[in-house]
């Protein structure tokens, strides 16, 4: 429908201050029973702490479990108004095609009227008029937070409920990962009887699927598998549109406040109200961009979010061989940044591929990526409008805005607040990396024959060192035998045989499996102790180097071997393990890195001892955050250690065995006790059942400044971005 253009601006303007007029009245006592109605969620919440600290456990699971249902039932009910009430009032907005002047208003009116009519009493019949009104930004902070699932978890623990207190747990973690207590309370979860791996299931994940997809896309991409990719691409945009226009759906239904409840002194008219009410709404909508953009927990959002969704999607589709979808895509992305060079010399490069295929070349944009900028565009005039004639205040959610959207009288300010942002954009880019892992390389090698081949200065990074002489070759020779005759495939993947590239297979094991394989007498019982011994000889070396100020335990201890696939070697791009961080998440776009499950939070110092150099590849090579530049390599040697701080100034990956096997003692080391490989103590202890000894290094040091060590850890980086890596099985091998 063709809108008169010299009547939209009213039009739309009219239209939002009669949704705000329904919205400050909408609390109109129903007919239905009231006791029947969904009552106000905040004060279940409340009733349910109070019950809380009563320590009546039963009533407070109870009230708490109701609020969060009632919040989500709440919601519901809003969305499906929304929906049901799009068509009233239509018969009455046909006729603004065909109405001037004072009847063109009139028409105006009445469709509005009807529309707000019909909200109003869909919403009476489901709820309570307390329970429509606007909550408390406490409570809205209280929710955002997840601080009820913190009140569940302990209350099922002493209703002795316990799969839904590891749930209760687990969710709350997700938007809490720097929690200490409560990432030692999953722990406790996981290790006692009658709760399984079930229970640790994010109980908000509905409102969270765009991140779901987001990482499964991101990780599909570091496969380079770009199937898959386009298509978790595509699935992801088209979710977070549907999270946006959910969002944006609960900004029109939802109970407003007035001006006056936000400290709006100067609005006193009934139309300043109004207006002042109908841009509320307005930035309320357009603030949906920001919380669309927001992981759970997190602070600030991801710049540019769904730009960078669709800059993934049409490099993953060139990558595929699906051009016209790449065009399409790429088309739809220049609708945010019409001039961005790079966009334009890829378009030209996918027209270039089509040849004369002349129909895929034009292409459009897509038809819900037009209407997302169009809207966009639209309402940001109006916000500009109210900013420079109603005092009113707005922070624009994007980058991609458009200069000319904003008035000449507002664009000083405008361009030197977008300065602002690209200059601190610039200083994060360039800011010195800093390891608080409490780690300081440069410290004394105990081991007499042991050399420092490459330290920090030409590893060009923070708590890396290189040392030779860590293994003999005979020693090198019997970890290898150990290898062939006991290694399985795929273990520590679930099996996998290839888990981070087809074009290799996997192998590992463990010194608890070698043990159990030597008493079995199918390996050498001297092997398998020198697997052991391994791990703390290199733990030994390490501490001292690295001047740890606390105890270090042996965290994990994996044998890996490596091999190429023959004749699957051609043309091969991909790496043997793409770059990761191996005690947080890392996102390369925005070279952030979230230390939360499921990456081994606990680990603090990482190594891998190798055995042998009769390959070809399986170079291990360290990045900036950016996962693309590379800052120094290794090449493999019988008995050379690689040591390093497990944080995020230590990405690493390894690059592709192109042919034979690349074997390798992976090792992961923690300050707390908690944390230790249980395994090892369980080989131990089969030995000491065996009348044989087991050799082992002061651990008292360690068990007694585990405490102050734990203290000392930073809990949770403050960084973040897009290229996740997260980790799919039990372990991370190096």
């Amino acid at each position: 429908m063709a809108l008169l253009s010299d009547q939209f601006t009213v039009y739309v303007a009219f239209h939002f201050i009669m949704l705000g007029l329904f919205n400050v009245t909408a609390a109109t006592p129903g007919s239905a029973n009231v006791l029947s109605l969904l009552q106000p969620y905040d004060f279940l919440y409340y009733s349910g702490v109070r019950s809380y600290f009563g320590q009546e456990w039963s009533k407070a699971a109870e009230l708490l479990e109701k609020s969060i249902v009632t919040k989500q039932s709440l919601f519901r009910v809003r969305r499906q108004c929304h929906d049901d009430c799009l068509s009233a009032g239509k018969e009455a907005l046909y006729k603004l095609d065909s109405e001037e002047g004072s009847l063109w208003d009139l028409w105006l009116l009445d469709w509005v009227q009807q529309r707000a009519e019909c909200l109003r009493f869909c919403i009476g019949r489901s709820i309570t008029p307390a329970g429509q009104l606007p909550v408390s930004t406490d409570i809205e902070y209280e929710f955002d937070s997840r601080n009820p699932y913190n009140f569940l978890q302990v209350t099922y623990y002493k209703l002795e409920k316990l799969q839904r207190a590891a749930s209760a747990a687990h969710t709350y973690f997700v938007a809490n990962p720097s929690h200490l207590e409560m990432r030692n309370n999953i722990e406790k979860y996981r290790r006692m009887e009658g709760v399984t791996e079930e229970a640790f299931q994010d109980r908000e994940i509905e409102n969270e699927k765009h991140w779901v997809l987001y990482d499964a896309a991101v990780q599909y991409e570091a496969s380079s598998d770009w199937v898959q990719a386009a298509d978790k691409w595509k699935v992801c945009v088209n979710e977070t549109l549907r999270q946006t226009e959910e969002c944006r759906a609960q900004c029109e239904v939802a109970s407003q406040r007035l001006p006056e409840d936000r400290g709006v002194d100067s609005v006193d008219g009934v139309f300043e109200k109004a207006a002042a009410l109908s841009l509320s709404l307005l930035s309320c909508r357009q603030s949906c961009v920001t919380q669309v953009a927001t992981r759970p927990g997190r602070i600030s959002a991801q710049e540019d979010f769904l730009p960078t969704q669709l800059e993934h999607l049409h490099i993953a589709q060139f990558k595929a061989g699906d051009i016209s979808g790449a065009v399409q895509t790429l088309r739809s992305l220049l609708l945010f940044y019409p001039s961005d060079k790079d966009s334009l010399d890829n378009l030209q490069l996918y027209y270039e591929t089509l040849g004369g295929d002349t129909e895929s070349q034009g292409t459009q944009p897509a038809q819900e990526i037009v209407t997302y900028v169009s809207r966009s565009l639209q309402e940001k005039k109006l916000l500009y409008f109210g900013m420079e004639n109603l005092d009113f205040s707005f922070t624009d959610p994007d980058f991609w805005t458009p200069e000319d959207v904003v008035p000449e009288s507002l664009r000083e300010n405008w361009r030197a607040e977008k300065e602002k942002m690209n200059e601190k954009m610039k200083e994060g880019e360039q800011q010195e990396e800093v390891d608080d892992s409490g780690f300081f390389s440069g410290g004394a090698v105990p081991q007499v024959g042991v050399t420092i081949a490459m330290d920090d200065e030409v590893l060009n990074g923070t708590n890396r060192v290189v040392l030779d002489g860590v293994m003999t070759e005979k020693e090198c020779d019997k970890i290898l035998q150990l290898a062939t005759a006991a290694a399985s495939a795929g273990d520590g993947y679930r099996g996998r045989r290839s888990p981070h590239t087809p074009h290799e297979t996997f192998e590992g094991l463990t010194v608890l499996r070698a043990v159990k394989l030597a008493q079995e007498g199918l390996v050498n019982q001297s092997h398998a102790r020198l697997l052991h011994e391994l791990g703390e000889r290199v733990r030994v070396l390490l501490h001292s180097y690295f001047r740890s100020p606390s105890g270090l335990f042996v965290s994990f201890t994996h044998l890996v071997c490596r091999s190429a696939v023959a004749g699957d070697q051609e043309g091969r791009l991909d790496l043997s393990h793409p770059v990761h961080v191996d005690n947080c998440l890392l996102e390369p776009e925005t070279k952030q890195c979230w230390r939360e499950p499921p990456a081994f939070i606990h680990r603090d110092l990482s190594a891998i001892l190798y055995v042998n150099d009769n390959f070809d590849g399986g170079e291990l090579f360290f990045t900036n955050r950016d996962a693309k530049t590379v800052t120094a390599r290794v090449k493999p040697s019988c008995g050379r250690l690689v040591g390093f701080s497990s944080g995020p100034v230590n990405p690493h990956g390894v690059t592709a065995v192109t042919s034979g096997r690349r074997c390798s003692l992976a090792l992961w080391f923690t300050k707390e006790k908690l944390y230790r490989d249980m395994e090892r103590e369980e080989a131990e202890a089969l030995w000491a059942a065996d009348g044989q000894s087991v050799v082992k290094k002061d651990e008292q040091e360690a068990e007694g400044s585990a405490t102050a060590g734990r203290n000392a850890r930073s809990q949770a980086p403050k960084e973040r971005s897009r290229g996740r890596d997260r980790v799919s099985g039990g372990k991370d091998e190096l």
